[in-house]
């Protein structure tokens, strides 16, 4: 069976790697999107739209842009993994699980222990809270398998 899976949330670790390489190690046959996770990439994403004197505004349309991609990725996806790392407040983490909860699209969270509380009502609706990358890969491994 082959899956595609959206690898959202925070882009200043190895993680997305670490699943691909896990995946790739298993021989499973995983598709895999993800956000832009080029920083500075996405917050220009709506810059060749006009210049604007204001960073809300700049930041209002990049974001709109942004979920152009992101909508569209998710609603193709089979699951969704949302990563919260610890150094930033990641909203748009937080946002994308509160939207595969709406279209009803499974998703794993991933995260340490130290963040369980903040994030209670995330956790509730993901089918699965995996600590570490090796775990979201032995879930895609029971996923796949015959």
């Amino acid at each position: 069976m082959a899956l595609t899976v959206y690898l959202s949330g925070e882009i200043h670790t190895t993680w997305r790697d670490d699943i691909r390489k896990g995946v790739a190690a298993s021989g499973l046959d995983v598709k895999f999107t993800s956000p832009v996770t080029d920083h500075a990439a996405s917050d220009a994403a709506g810059d060749h739209l006009g210049a604007e004197s204001e960073p809300f505004w700049r930041d209002h349309k990049s974001s709109k842009v942004n979920a152009i991609r992101t909508k569209t990725l998710i609603q193709e996806a089979d699951l969704v993994v949302v990563r919260f790392g610890d150094k930033y407040k990641q909203w748009n983490a937080a946002f994308d699980a509160g939207y595969c909860a709406a279209l009803s699209k499974p998703y794993i969270t991933l995260h340490a222990d130290d963040i369980v509380h903040p994030l209670k009502e995330v956790d509730a609706m993901a089918l699965a809270w995996a600590r570490n990358t090796d775990q979201v890969v032995d879930i895609l491994k029971y996923v796949e398998r015959p």
